[in-house]
């Protein structure tokens, strides 16, 4: 069942952007994990902060409110390392320490500046890598796969990614105690404040290296270049964004690997105008072929068919082929390929042209009258999808 972004957040669709941070931060204060125990809370905290995630961002937000969750990789995705990537409680903490574990104060205090439940800090997770891949319009149509060269961290394989030179181990952290975090009780009128911050002399990693790698210089990691493969599903346009979850770089001395982010050029088609799904083309026409009707073969995303040109036909207007244009991305079907006729008047008649002309012109019917108003070309594409 599609969920509403707007709903969970509880704030109307023309909310701003203030409005929606201020929903947001008052309902994960709420569904905080290591402020409810309620079973149903760490759900809601996820559901509520990837609510957050798209609707924060303008362009994410637009898609979203054009395509739903479909158009933000989101609803029925394939999770890691699929379209959008699977949203876990990982990403929420992340994003909810970003946002707002800066605050400082008893906010901070609250939720452990940022730490997460169950024990130290630990090594930093690795960044994000992004990139952009460009990539034609029948390859979007059909899904395709490509291969980017990278320059990625990766762990040193010289210390096994600890940054600690071979033959020695790095050190548990005497101020910490190998916690990772430091804890300061302060008195005031309303009793004990327990703050916790990470330690200053390890960085809350719970330990610290005395002799370290020579290769990486005591971070564990050093710097490749790596051939990784992305696959991309049919439908997608410019600007969706593919998350290949733990293929980033990875994080200093044991830390986890971050994402590799990679943001989607379509290319223009010059036989094609895209619109969501829907294809536009042009096709050219002769005055007899527009008056008799005719058989004509026309390129489509696949390769080309022929299509009926009724007799009588009016130039700018449209006819449907359905299901020839663009598959629907995570959904079923695809969309139309609309033709828009244009009656090409030859320039240079032979004499044999011109005198059958004069001909038809001492037979042929007078034109509509001037107050008789045509269609405009985007009525006459409604006209031919409701056909």
């Amino acid at each position: 069942m599609a969920r509403d972004y707007y709903d969970i957040l509880g704030v109307s669709r023309e909310a701003d952007e203030q409005e929606i941070k201020k929903a947001y931060r008052k309902l994960a204060m709420k569904y905080h994990p290591d402020r409810n125990d309620a079973p149903e809370a760490e759900d809601r905290f996820k559901e509520v902060t990837e609510a957050y995630e798209v609707l924060r961002d303008p362009e994410q937000r637009a898609r979203y409110d054009r395509f739903g969750e479909a158009g933000v990789g989101r609803g029925g995705g394939p999770g890691a390392g699929g379209f959008g990537g699977a949203f876990d409680l990982g990403d929420a903490f992340e994003l909810f320490m970003r946002e707002f574990g800066g605050m400082g104060g008893a906010f901070g205090d609250m939720f452990g500046g940022g730490r997460r439940r169950g024990g130290r800090t630990g090594p930093r997770r690795g960044s994000d890598i992004r990139v952009r891949l460009s990539i034609e319009l029948a390859e979007a149509a059909r899904g395709v796969e490509k291969t980017l060269r990278l320059k990625i961290l990766d762990p040193c394989e010289r210390c096994d990614g600890t940054g600690a030179e071979p033959g020695t181990s790095p050190e548990t952290c005497p101020t910490c105690g190998g916690a990772g975090e430091v804890r300061q009780v302060q008195r005031s009128m309303l009793g004990q404040l327990v703050s916790v911050r990470p330690c200053p002399d390890c960085g809350g990693e719970g330990v610290r290296i005395a002799s370290r790698c020579q290769a990486c210089r005591g971070e564990g990691r050093v710097r490749e270049e790596r051939t990784i493969k992305v696959d991309v599903p049919a439908g997608v346009s410019s600007d969706d964004v593919l998350k290949l979850s733990g293929r980033g770089n990875a994080g200093p001395r044991g830390g986890g690997r971050g994402d590799v982010l990679v943001v989607l050029d379509v290319e223009a088609d010059p036989r094609f105008e895209r619109r969501g799904d829907d294809l536009l083309m042009d096709l050219p026409v002769t005055f007899s072929q527009a008056a008799l009707g005719a058989e004509i073969e026309v390129s489509t995303i696949e390769g080309t068919e022929t299509v009926s040109v009724p007799a009588g036909i009016q130039g700018g207007q449209a006819i449907r082929m359905r299901g020839r244009g663009m598959p629907r991305l995570r959904a079923s079907g695809r969309g139309d390929q609309i033709v828009r006729v244009r009656v090409w008047t030859p320039v240079d008649l032979s004499r044999e042209q011109r005198e059958a002309l004069e001909r038809l012109a001492e037979t042929e019917s007078e034109p509509p009258a001037p107050d008789q108003k045509e269609p405009g070309f985007w009525e006459r594409v409604k006209q031919a999808f409701t056909a």
